[in-house]
């Protein structure tokens, strides 16, 4: 009995966290700085900052196919090929279509990356707050229930996260997006200053700034005690920053953490559930309705052996969908259709972002301009759609992102030219080119969800997740909208040859999905408090995507980073007031 009790014990921690991506490593980084001993369990391999990034500087011609992908490979993986980030120097960090299969009832890409640090190696890097509009969008029009927290409650948060990240950015006064904690800003060039100006004079509720991304610009202390360096403009991000120039589990929170001896890193692990006692009991001592976690059920990788891990408080921080399907895999006596199911809207209301608009068109004049490096990011123009009250025929708005660049050196060389005059032609940039896309947020639905499959299941012997999520006649009127509106602002800006078209991909693509796991005041309609415990089972918290009541129109992962830090902050409090 002594060595079974010791070996329990060698598994047990103060805290749990399942997922090492952007708020798994937030959970990992706040609970150890607290003095919480945590063990961190990731499904995929290890990926060690500097060592694990094999493709980070090489160049275009030591690839043995010059940076694309064979024709064998896209015909073997028709999902994660359609992600603008994968190619032959980042196909490392992406799961392949047959590693972990999924039934589409409706076609859903689900772009995954399993390893230490997940999508935060090959995230977008685009971060800008919520603002009070979208946090009372939900009460003001009725879409969907009420957020049970406020701008006011998140934004010391925000501004706790921005400082360690490091988000470079301006101040630009918006209501609508608020400013933040900023490093120095990436500018604008003359194409899309021009585009700024002609908008500013047509449009009083329409104002472009430079984006707000998670680049150290002018690192501060606080970075170089991490180990990271300035960004070098290389555009080289997805397959990894050795510089740690950009934000990501790797180059951050995840070694800043292993300095304090408090963090466990356990890769190749598949959580197939969690553990629900329900003789546990809650500070009244009613048993059952105040019942707890006690631990998670892990599978490795490799040899499939299954393994129990136990702590007090367990962080769900998965990734969205991933995160769905552990808590309805968690099946007890006391919560048969999942984990925290009370309300039976677990998996439900899956919302994502509408990207399927798009504009292209051209730009003749500053032949003389050109910008510096490849900056990593963009042109951005905050929602200007319902902000306030409903106006439009549609639900909601979007934000608009937009870029100018000239065309190719090359363009003007042919393959028969030879000498000096080729050579001239080369040194010659191509013509200005504008591309104009949409963020549009989409309304949560119940039809949207998520669901177990009962007759499919993965290589973990987990039953593999069903997928039915679908645009609405809501999200088509958006995209018309942005479309009409996107070429009238280029027209307006003296662009020629614009192109508005729909791109007619699949929901999944943006690879912003959110929900299923919602937050909410009453526990009938949602999973979670204004805390991110499950109203049920309050010793198991949701910060990732799952967490989500609506999407805004935002790119969400700052917010993720801001919720987490913020449910630490009170998990631990009521572990300290024995609460938990």
């Amino acid at each position: 009995m002594n060595i079974v009790g010791d070996a329990k014990a060698a598994r047990t921690y103060d805290a749990i966290v399942i997922g090492s991506g952007i708020s798994g490593g937030w959970a990992a980084k706040e609970l150890c700085e607290k003095g919480l001993k945590t063990l961190v369990l990731e499904r995929g391999r290890d990926v060690k900052h500097i060592v694990d990034y094999p493709t980070a500087t090489l160049n275009p011609w030591e690839f043995p196919h010059r940076n694309r992908m064979p024709d064998a490979f896209e015909a073997a993986n028709p999902i994660a090929t359609k992600c603008y980030a994968l190619d032959e120097g980042t196909q490392q960090f992406f799961v392949k279509d047959a590693d972990h299969p999924y039934v589409q009832e409706k076609p859903f890409d689900w772009i995954r990356g399993y390893q230490v640090g997940g999508k935060s190696l090959i995230w977008a890097r685009q971060t800008q707050r919520w603002s009070t509009f979208d946090f009372e969008a939900n009460a003001r029009d009725g879409a969907a229930i009420d957020w049970p927290i406020r701008y006011d409650d998140m934004a010391p948060w925000y501004s706790h996260v921005e400082t360690f990240v490091g988000i470079s950015g301006n101040k630009d006064g918006l209501e609508t997006l608020p400013d933040g904690e900023f490093l120095k800003p990436w500018q604008l060039n003359c194409v899309e200053k021009h585009i700024q100006k002609r908008v500013a004079e047509h449009y009083q509720d329409r104002h472009v700034i430079i984006g707000r991304c998670a680049h150290l610009t002018e690192p501060q202390q606080i970075h170089y005690d991490q180990g990271r360096a300035q960004c070098q403009a290389r555009h080289l991000c997805y397959r990894s920053c050795p510089l740690g120039g950009y934000f990501s589990s790797n180059s951050s929170t995840i070694p800043w953490v292993a300095k304090t001896g408090k963090l466990t890193l356990r890769p190749d692990s598949v959580v197939h559930s969690i553990i629900y006692d329900d003789a546990k009991t809650g500070p009244t001592g009613t048993p059952g309705r105040l019942g707890k976690a006690t631990g998670v059920r892990v599978i490795d990788t490799h040899t499939k052996q299954m393994t129990e891990y136990y702590a007090r408080i367990i962080f769900v921080n998965a990734a969205c969908l991933n995160t769905n399907l552990i808590l309805l895999n968690s099946t007890s006596r006391r919560f048969p259709n999942g984990l925290g199911n009370d309300s039976g809207v677990l998996g439900r209301y899956v919302a994502f972002h509408n990207y399927r608009g798009n504009i292209v068109a051209d730009y003749e004049g500053f032949a003389d301009g050109y910008y510096y490096g490849r900056r990593p990011t963009t042109a951005f123009m905050p929602n200007f759609r319902n902000v306030r009250k409903q106006e439009m025929d549609f639900q909601r708005g979007y934000m608009v992102a937009f870029s100018a660049a000239r065309g190719n050196w090359q363009r003007g060389a042919g393959q028969d030219d030879f000498g000096g005059d080729f050579k001239d032609k080369l040194s010659d940039p191509g013509a200005w080119h504008v591309f104009m896309m949409m963020q549009a947020e989409t309304i949560p639905r119940y039809e949207n969800h998520v669901r177990l499959s009962p007759d499919q299941k993965d290589p973990w012997g987990i039953p593999q997740l069903v997928t039915n999520i679908d645009y609405t006649d809501n999200d088509r009127r958006v995209m018309k909208d942005f479309l009409e509106q996107g070429a009238e602002m280029l027209d307006k800006s003296g662009c020629k040859h614009i192109n508005p078209y729909d791109d007619h991909r699949n929901p999944g693509l943006d690879i912003h999905e959110m929900g299923g796991v919602r937050m909410g005041r009453d526990p009938k309609t949602s999973l979670l408090n204004a805390h991110n415990q499950l109203h049920s089972v309050k010793n198991v918290i949701v910060t990732d995507g799952a967490a989500m009541t609506s999407t805004g129109t935002q790119n969400p992962s700052i917010t993720f980073m801001a919720l987490t830090a913020r449910a630490v902050n009170f998990a631990v409090g009521e572990m300290k007031k024995a609460n938990l």
